[in-house]
């Protein structure tokens, strides 16, 4: 018994030691067999390997590519056929002769697709990554974005500050497409993200190239079903400066400074309640317009306390011997030339810049003296006359003033202008004023008037105005007006800044472009006088009207002015003003929307007009030569909304704009819709461009209800005139 139980117990006692020497024993030998196996296994055989290239990575999707899972892993699977896509790309011609660059620095503006989802932009940004990683290595092999022909001689002259975040708007519009129409409006809202890099001057510039998607502008087999604007503003909704959005439960309404809805508005701004009369004709409209085209419970209370503008009738009346000046705007201007000679209106001052559109008369006495003044209505949640001095058939344009540069090149106007001025130009460090320095012309005048001054304001502006080295011509209280009126001068040369005890504010820095002004903020530095004689601003120009002929010394191609010159006159003389049934006695607001030097305003100098040149940012940048002319012209990117009021022109001309735009913009119908908003019932538009273009663009015109008075085609080339009803359901 005694030694059976033994034998138990040593049987017990040697199980679990057999067990442990077994577990040893095969991790001893999986030990050996690991490192053998690492011994004499090559690298390539390793479970990680250090990644060489990228080039099997497919790059995000494209403008033109249908968004869906299947069709990414398509592309990733076949890269040959993305070359193949990218040759294809290579082979549009879209240049122009006389659209080449002239100067300026390159910069792309940045965008991103709000709506892809969370996963799809971490692929986006892990791509992009990579392939910076590998930079060098994909230039040694060629795999770069290739440019058109058309991008390699047109590059983008935008500069951008990095937009405020952009506020939601309703897409009111309907679009149904038949077959594969569908992918296309689609791929449409596709664009590709860049790159922002920061630049010293202090805005960012977009480095990198926006993806291009193929196939028309505008889908031939599209159907558009149209629905009004539910905005705040109604019948006056500018969309990129009436910004509306909702926090919580309260609404938001601010126009502090430029910002545009994510999507482009693709709805009809609608008319005003009480209806919408024909335009009064020019010369006539300077004193009356129908009051139901302005009417606003604003300006109705406006009206009551100012009596240089008359409600009569069906009519609002501007009579001539009433002004916010009291002995008339005629005094004024006389004692203004009393007090400084050498402005002599409408000769050595040709084009003026008015700050605010209080009382137009100033503008229209202006007009007499053959001096076109621009005026730049402040939007803000008060009354503003813009709309009114607009109907009445002057220049305006609508603009925050506030961060950013206006939308004009450095050294361009005659001189400035602001009456009654309450602008706090000492604020900020002088911000406003050193904009104000940057777009007046070297020896050029700022006219300030005032009724009464603060002692701590003026002295403020005593002293900003010696930092800056403005020469203060005359200090002068009208004893009939009882307006202080103060004419200031911008120095004509950079001794005088040498001068200076304190170098405050500071020189700007020399690589910063006095002419980027969009989206650009406002500098607290001084840019230097221009001195080279291939600058503009370097010589006063000759007088009007011999201005707008004569070339420029700093011009480097004066033979394609003459020729943009003599084209447009052969254009016009032969053709627009007989042969497209316009009465042009019935026009007086005019747009060019994609201006190159004017030629098109030039030749309508003789009839009673005037033309707004707009320079789009992306085009070479020629506007320093239109104002250089005596012309007035700004810069703006149409793939936005235009500041300026609904029913603001009587006719747009878009010489190739489409052509021109069909790799920029997400949504080029928003175009149309944006110039269905500027222009006046009863208005025009004119529109040259390539026949692919024309033909769909006639189906959306005629979906808005405008009537295609004349299309012709020649060469696959078009020219199509339309005017847009009076009345549309």
């Amino acid at each position: 018994m005694a030694i059976a139980r033994l034998a138990r117990l040593g049987r017990q006692a040697k199980r679990p030691f057999g067990l442990c020497v077994k577990m040893t024993a095969v991790a001893i030998l999986g030990l050996c067999f690991i490192f053998v196996w690492s011994m004499f296994s090559s690298p390539a055989n390793l479970v990680t390997t250090q990644r060489e290239s990228f080039d099997d990575i497919s790059e995000p999707t494209s403008a033109t590519t249908k968004v869906s899972n299947s069709r990414t892993q398509s592309i990733e699977k076949n890269p040959k056929k993305r070359e193949i896509s990218k040759e294809e790309d290579k082979k549009l011609n879209l240049e122009s002769d006389l659209d080449k660059k002239v100067n300026g620095t390159v910069s792309s503006a940045v965008h991103r697709h709000e709506s892809r989802k969370k996963n799809n932009r971490k692929q986006v940004s892990n791509v992009k990554k990579e392939k910076d990683s590998v930079k060098p290595s994909n230039e040694e092999s060629g795999e770069k974005n290739e440019k058109s022909e058309e991008e390699e001689q047109e590059e983008e002259q935008v500069v951008v500050d990095g937009k405020e975040e952009e506020s939601e708007s309703e897409n009111e519009v309907n679009v149904d497409t038949e077959g594969d129409g569908g992918d296309l409006v689609q791929a449409v809202d596709e664009e590709l993200a860049v790159e922002k890099v920061e630049d010293d001057s202090g805005g960012s510039r977009g480095e990198g190239k926006k993806r291009k998607f193929k196939g028309p502008v505008f889908d031939p087999k599209a159907h558009y079903s149209w629905r009004l604007c539910s905005t705040r503003s109604k019948q006056n909704y500018i969309p990129c400066i009436d910004i509306e959005s909702s926090t919580g439960k309260i609404p938001s309404y601010r126009h502090r400074e430029r910002s545009c809805p994510r999507a482009s508005p693709m709805c009809l701004v609608p008319l005003p309640h009480g209806g919408y009369g024909p335009p009064v004709p020019w010369p006539e409209s300077k004193l009356k317009i129908f009051y139901k085209n302005v009417a606003h419970p604003k300006l109705a209370a406006y009206i009551k306390k100012h009596n240089w503008l008359v409600e009569y009738g069906e009519y609002l009346t501007f009579p001539q011997n009433q002004s916010e000046f009291k002995g008339g705007v005629l005094h004024y201007l006389e004692a203004i030339e009393e007090m400084v000679p050498d402005i002599e209106w409408g000769k050595n001052i040709r084009v003026v810049l008015e700050i605010g559109c209080a009382d137009s008369s100033f503008v229209a006495s202006l007009h007499d003296k053959e001096v076109i003044t621009l005026s730049l209505g402040l939007k803000d949640d008060l009354v503003d006359l813009a709309q009114v001095a607009l109907e009445r058939g002057f220049p305006t344009f609508v603009s925050p003033f506030g961060t950013r540069r206006l939308p004009f090149p450095s050294g361009v106007f005659d001189a400035i202008h602001c009456g009654g001025c309450s602008i706090p130009w000492h604020s900020n460090g002088g911000k406003l004023l050193l904009e104000m320095n940057r777009i007046l012309r070297p020896s050029g005048y700022f006219i300030l008037s005032t009724k009464h001054d603060n002692i701590e304001e003026e002295e403020a502006m005593i002293n900003l105005m010696a930092s800056i080295c403005w020469n203060i011509l005359a200090h002068k209280t009208d004893e009939v007006s009882d307006v202080g009126v103060k004419i200031y001068q911008k120095p004509e040369s950079n001794d005088i800044y040498e001068l200076r005890r304190k170098k405050n504010p500071p020189l700007c820095k020399e690589h910063e472009n006095p002419d980027a002004a969009w989206y650009v903020p406002m500098k607290t530095c001084l840019h230097t006088i221009p001195s080279a004689i291939e600058q503009h601003g370097t010589e006063w120009p000759e007088e009007w009207p011999k201005r707008l002929e004569t070339l420029p010394d700093w011009l480097n191609d004066k033979e394609k002015l003459t020729a943009d010159a003599n084209h447009w006159k052969a254009i016009i003389d032969n053709s627009y003003l007989a042969g497209l049934g316009i009465d042009w006695s019935n026009i007086r607001n005019v747009m060019d929307m994609k201006a190159i030097y004017g030629g098109f305003a030039a030749a309508l100098a003789q009839q009673k007009i005037w033309v707004m040149n707009v320079v789009p940012v992306h085009a070479p940048d020629t506007l320093p030569v239109i104002y250089e002319r005596g012309l007035l012209g700004i810069y703006h990117d149409w793939c936005e909304s235009f500041g300026t009021y609904p029913r603001s022109y009587d006719l747009l001309h878009a010489d190739h704009l489409f052509s021109r735009l069909k790799n920029r913009c997400k949504q080029p119908v928003s175009i149309i819709v944006e110039m269905d908003r500027i222009v006046r019932p009863g208005g025009w538009t004119i529109i040259r461009d390539k026949v692919e273009i024309l033909e769909p663009l006639e189906g959306i015109l005629r979906s808005l209800h405008w009537e295609i008075r004349m299309t012709y085609v020649q060469d696959k080339e078009g020219i199509m005139c339309a005017q847009k009803t009076l009345w549309r359901p």
